[in-house]
């Protein structure tokens, strides 16, 4: 058996004729307990008050014994201590068993008097409960749940194949595929993890599609520059040439180095570790790099991962180094706990259209061709993942401005 909705529900039907067997062997085999015992002796004692002594004669038994199942409307007999037949109303009885104690026997009642006479009396059917009846209440009660539960059964069930069948087609290749969340149970919760996860892997498989359509656009260009320039060099030994191809180089390291860490920030955005952070120092380690930088700030406490926050502050100032005009300026303050971070040079400005286009990946403004692509966007991604934000600021025409906005510490 496979299917999940036949073993739930062959185990609901198991339990309820568990318990109609319970309840019917309960039923069956306590008669005879202390209560039961307690109630057939009154019962003897009552009975023994409305007959005649035993020492009376058969035919004032048998005048009693008439008017008493008269009176119950039921098959009522008196047998003597040797379980010898005195007297009987109604159709036959049988007599109590040797040994027998009070209690249910063949279908009747039996109760033993105190002077050791036993009276015997069945109820007619219309009074009757007899273990039978009892299961079959019980045996009903039972196929009405079975009837009642098989449509909620099925319908989790039911709900768990499309489930299933959303995961197969989203597993053959169908990013689009999302199932129906119904209900607020723990099945609606797995459906809505699912289309969470759905959506967060069709977005990383996109973003590395395009990763690498671009990355393998990017690549041909200093890949062919130094094919070039490796020919020209075999040829000339020309050191402009040699020159030439350790620029190539560098530069191919640089966009191979970047390729992958915004691989690996879409992939696990996470930070591996993290740490307080003196943003402040490390803007002036930077700015100490770069020829005509100058920082103004203060101290400013980060939490986050010190190599992506550095790698922040190095691809501002490469930016406005190479798309800028000097001079370059670093500010750094604190406001309303967070750290905010300018990188200002004197260059033609960012215009409105182009805003947010410069944060994309491979994107470059005016398509002057140098620089990966990749710095502003990293910057972005870095930004965000340490739970802020990057943007370009309103500055005059004259300048542009990149503002890092990153949670500070209280100082």
């Amino acid at each position: 058996m496979r299917r999940l909705y036949q073993k739930i529900y062959l185990t609901i039907i198991a339990s309820l004729v568990l318990v109609v067997l319970t309840v019917g062997a309960l039923w069956r085999f306590t008669a005879e307990n202390s209560m039961a015992t307690h109630g057939l002796e009154m019962a003897g004692e009552l009975v023994a008050s409305a007959l005649p002594a035993a020492t009376a004669t058969r035919e004032a038994q048998r005048a009693a014994i008439d008017r008493l199942g008269s009176r119950l409307g039921a098959d009522v007999a008196l047998f003597d201590p040797g379980r010898e037949l005195i007297a009987s109303a109604g159709r036959p009885l049988p007599s109590p068993p040797p040994r027998a104690r009070p209690g249910w026997f063949r279908g009747a009642w039996s109760v033993q008097l105190p002077d050791g006479r036993w009276f015997v009396v069945r109820a007619p059917l219309r009074h009757r409960a007899p273990l039978f009846g009892l299961l079959l209440l019980l045996g009903s009660i039972a196929l009405a749940v079975a009837v009642g539960a098989y449509p909620v059964v099925r319908g989790l069930t039911r709900r768990l194949e499309r489930l299933q069948t959303g995961v197969e087609t989203f597993g053959a290749g169908n990013l689009d595929t999302r199932v129906e969340v119904e209900g607020r149970d723990e099945v609606a919760q797995v459906a809505e993890a699912f289309n969470h996860s759905a959506v967060r892997i069709q977005d990383l498989v996109n973003a590395h599609r395009l990763l690498l359509a671009n990355a393998s656009h990017e690549l041909r260009t200093p890949l062919s520059r130094l094919r070039l320039g490796i020919e020209l060099y075999q040829q000339t030994r020309d050191t402009k040439y040699k020159e030439q191809i350790e620029r190539d180089i560098v530069e191919l390291d640089a966009l191979v180095d970047e390729i992958l860490l915004s691989s690996r920030l879409n992939a696990n955005p996470a930070l591996q570790t993290a740490e307080d952070v003196d943003l402040l120092a490390i803007a002036a380690e930077e700015c100490v790099r770069m020829e005509g930088c100058s920082l103004d700030g203060t101290p400013a406490i980060v939490r986050g991962e010190a190599r992506l926050l550095r790698r922040i502050v190095r691809n501002l100032l490469e930016n406005a180094q190479r798309h800028g005009a000097p001079p370059v300026r670093i500010k750094l303050r604190c406001a309303e706990a967070r750290a905010v971070l300018d990188v200002i040079d004197a260059g033609p400005g960012i215009p409105d259209a182009e805003r947010e286009r410069v944060f994309a990946p491979f994107h470059r403004l005016g398509r002057d061709g140098t620089g990966t692509g990749l710095g502003l966007s990293l910057v972005r991604q870095i930004a965000r993942l340490h739970g802020g934000d990057a943007t370009v600021a309103q500055q005059p025409p004259t300048s542009s401005c990149f503002r890092v906005t990153l949670p500070a510490k209280a100082g």
